[in-house]
Order: C-alpha cells, then sequence, then structure tokens
C-alpha cells in the first residue's frame, strides 16, 4: 500500500513539494491549504531569485542556492512542455554598488563564482550606462536634517545566471501539473490540529473531517509554528511585513531586449513588459508582540528609494500595491528543513523569510530525499 502523505499549505513551497513528490516518490498525496493557491507570502513574492549573485559562497545556505537555481533551469521548461507557461526572465540580474570600498569583496565573490563555474560581472559605471541606460550614474541623497548629497554608482555586478520567476502563476501551474499527476488538492479546510498517536502522527484534522497521513509536511509558513506546538520543541517564527507595488511608467526606458531585474539599495525593480513593472520588498519588522501592518509611508519610500536609480518611476502610476508576512525564525537559520522534534513523520519545510520562492526547488528536494532514507 502506498504511503499518505500530507503538504499543509500550498503556496510556493508546498505545491513545489507536492510537484516533486509526485514525480520521485509512488504515494498517494494530498495538500490541504484553508485558502487557494498562493495566498500568504507566496502572493507578495516578486520572484526574484538570486543565487549566484548572493554573497553567500559555502555550506547549506549556498548548496539550497544552488541547486534551486538549477532546477529552476529546467523546470520551467519541464512544465511548458506540459502545457503550463510561467513568465520567467532569463536576463539575468544587476546589483547597483553604490560603495568603492566593496568593490573588493565583490571582485573576490566573482573569482569565487568562477571557481564554482557560475559567471559574475563587473560592470564599470560606463559599461551600465550603455547596458541600462535608464539607470542613473548619480543620484541626489537627503538627510535627516535636510542636507543634500550626491551619490555615484561605483560599479554594477552582473549575473546572467540568475532569474526572476512569476510566483502566482508558478504556484499554479504546480498546482494543476501535479493534478494531473493524480494528487488531490483540498482547499477551504483550516488545519486545526495534528492527530497523534503517541508520539506518531496519524492524521490532520481539519473544519470538514480527519485526513489520514503517514508522514506530515509543514510547509504552512507562519501558519506552521501553531501546528508544530505538538512537539516538545515547537518552531518559532517571526513576521516580517514586506511591501510591493506594481506601477507603470509613462514611456518607454531602457533597451527594450535586455530588461534586467535592478537592484539598489535593496529594492528590486522588475519588469514585466509594456511599461509595467514591480517594486519591492520592503522589510519591516513587529514592534514588541505586535505583528507589522502596512503603511503608507512604507510605500512613498519605496517608490522615492527606487526612483533614486531610474528617474522615471517617481512620475509612474500606481497600478497595485500589496503587502505579505514572511515567516522568519527566531533562534535558526533559514529556512528550517527537519523532522519536528521528536516527532520524526512530521516534517517542518517552512521559514523561508526572504527567500521562499527562490529556495523551494531546493527544499521540495531535500523533503524527497528524507522520504527516500526513511
Amino acid at each position: 500500500m502506498k504511503p499518505k502523505i500530507i503538504v499543509v499549505g500550498c503556496g510556493i513551497v508546498g505545491a513545489m513539494i507536492a510537484y516533486e513528490l509526485s514525480i520521485q516518490i509512488a504515494a498517494d498525496i494530498c495538500v490541504i491549504d484553508e485558502y487557494s493557491p498562493a495566498q500568504g507570502s507566496t502572493g507578495a513574492a516578486l520572484g526574484v531569485l538570486m543565487g549566484v549573485i548572493s554573497q553567500k559562497v559555502k555550506g547549506r545556505t549556498w548548496r539550497l542556492r544552488e541547486k534551486s537555481i538549477r532546477r529552476y533551469r529546467s523546470l520551467t521548461d519541464e512544465l511548458q512542455e506540459q502545457g503550463y507557461s510561467v513568465p520567467f526572465n532569463s536576463q539575468g540580474i544587476v546589483s547597483l554598488c553604490f560603495d568603492e570600498d566593496k568593490l573588493s569583496r565583490w571582485h573576490q565573490l566573482k573569482e569565487k563564482r568562477a571557481a564554482q563555474g557560475w559567471p559574475l560581472e563587473i560592470w564599470s559605471p560606463g559599461e551600465l550606462k550603455e547596458k541600462c541606460p535608464h539607470i542613473e550614474l548619480e543620484s541626489e541623497l537627503k538627510d535627516e536634517n535636510g542636507d543634500r548629497t550626491l551619490r555615484s554608482v561605483a560599479a554594477a555586478i552582473y549575473s546572467p545566471m540568475d532569474a526572476q520567476v512569476h510566483p502566482a502563476k508558478l504556484t499554479q501551474a504546480l498546482v494543476a501539473a501535479t493534478q494531473q499527476k493524480g494528487v488531490r488538492f483540498l482547499f477551504g479546510a483550516k488545519v486545526t490540529g495534528l492527530n497523534m498517536n503517541g508520539s506518531s502522527c496519524v492524521g490532520v484534522q481539519t473544519a470538514k473531517g480527519e485526513t489520514a497521513a503517514d508522514w506530515v509536511i509543514l510547509s504552512a509558513g507562519l501558519g506552521s509554528a501553531r501546528l508544530s506546538e505538538i512537539s516538545a520543541e515547537p518552531l518559532e517564527l517571526m513576521p516580517v511585513l514586506g511591501q510591493a507595488m506594481e506601477i507603470r511608467l509613462k514611456g518607454e526606458v531602457g533597451d527594450r531586449t535586455f530588461q534586467p531585474v535592478i537592484n539598489g539599495d535593496d529594492i528590486q525593480f522588475v519588469p514585466l513588459g509594456k511599461n509595467r513593472y514591480w517594486l519591492g520588498a520592503t522589510v519591516e519588522f513587529p514592534e514588541g508582540d505586535v505583528p507589522p501592518s502596512a503603511k503608507a509611508d512604507g510605500l512613498k519610500n519605496l517608490q522615492q528609494g527606487a526612483a533614486r536609480f531610474c528617474h522615471a518611476i517617481a512620475q509612474a502610476d500606481i497600478l497595485n500595491t500589496w503587502s505579505g508576512l514572511r515567516p522568519r525564525p527566531v533562534g535558526q537559520p533559514a529556512p528550517v528543513i527537519k523532522p519536528l522534534g521528536d516527532i520524526e513523520n512530521v516534517i517542518l519545510a517552512t521559514g523561508h523569510y526572504r527567500n521562499g520562492v527562490l529556495l523551494a526547488p531546493a527544499t521540495a528536494n531535500a523533503v524527497c530525499e528524507h522520504l527516500k532514507a526513511m
């Protein structure tokens, strides 16, 4: 008899886990979520896949990023062959460096990536202007006293193998493809708890009844913490707010044949086509025990910050704004991929903080490998 596996949560991580399970493991798989796919932090994500350009060069964090970047290159083609088209910008990421003192660190990263088999380029300001003419080489900064200073781009780091994917459309494509493989999805079913027999979980309880399980994967973002309270080692997650917006510029900017993601001051400028862009995402922490809430100042600062390196953004039409809470682990690194304390048949696959979309493929593979080893 096939083992029964329940995945709790159908954001990008849960959908990716279900998809990879359906390929790698013969099992009766069911995904349960209170909402429709790609809600929560997935619905607020911009899908920027910063792997190679990340300063992480070794250890678990780099291994997860590298595996995910490799998988994304095959995954989108795989879904396309099955009839599911997912917007995927493969033109890379350009990160603006405003501090000359940091250039030596970028050159060291370039050498390290070359040794690892990944290309990374460092452009002079002139090269940046030639390739991305819509990016300003100089910008004016104003401090809290109103004093103004001029800031210049020292260099731009270009990562041609990093990319950007549409998180919600990817999640929906994964769900559709996985349903074709026989995986069941229960939406509109809030998980109220995990049913235990001794130290083993035997089922997932929802308002609609119990679903039996041999294995449970918790990938419900912030909701995973509540469900983990059955363990003597519950998971603690901190909600961190991210705000974003969709804008439309008054006219075309840059080279229409080369539209990479631009990162400046930790603001992502994501091209969507037809003069439309995403801007995001802020990082707003809770104040004490009060979860952060979206404030207009956050979006205003976001637009003003992006306008410093692309002046056209200041006059853009705002088409949409949104926000989402991202799960940041407390007391351990993100993400959390491991059994839930002494309950060996419940696996945590959550707490990805700002990298849920990026690390979803590697997370899914890690879950599959764990189940294969049992």
